[in-house]
């Protein structure tokens, strides 16, 4: 498979958030192949099966919260490089996202929130 292909899983209960993320991404990353999910337990059996390499996660969500999503994939894939997007950026959430080892990126999503997001996943390890 081309290296440059990667698989990302876009999670959010709300339809736009999850159509603006996938129009901005594959704007700048036409070939990578994007799954989405509403919720943290579909996110987590997604990631189950998929094994993405990126995962875009809202935070409120029917269920499971995103940040409790995000820890039970990355107990299991640990390599799968996580971006938290909320429009609650509180300090509690910035820190549960941090101590998770993702990022917290404000919503609404945007071209900077996606450039931000796309420069986390291309630099970090």
């Amino acid at each position: 498979m081309d290296s440059s292909i990667k698989k990302l899983l876009i999670v959010d209960d709300s339809k736009v958030s999850r159509m603006l993320i996938r129009t901005h991404i594959l704007a700048q990353r036409p070939q990578w192949i994007i799954s989405e999910a509403v919720c943290g337990k579909d996110a987590i059996e997604l990631a189950d099966s998929e094994h993405p390499d990126y995962c875009t996660m809202d935070i409120n969500m029917p269920g499971i919260a995103g940040t409790d999503a995000a820890e039970q994939i990355l107990s299991k894939y640990p390599s799968i490089k996580i971006v938290i997007f909320s429009a609650n950026i509180q300090e509690t959430h910035q820190n549960r996202a941090r101590s998770l080892g993702t990022i917290l990126v404000a919503k609404p999503v945007t071209e900077k929130s996606i450039a931000l997001t796309l420069d986390y996943f291309s630099n970090s390890k």
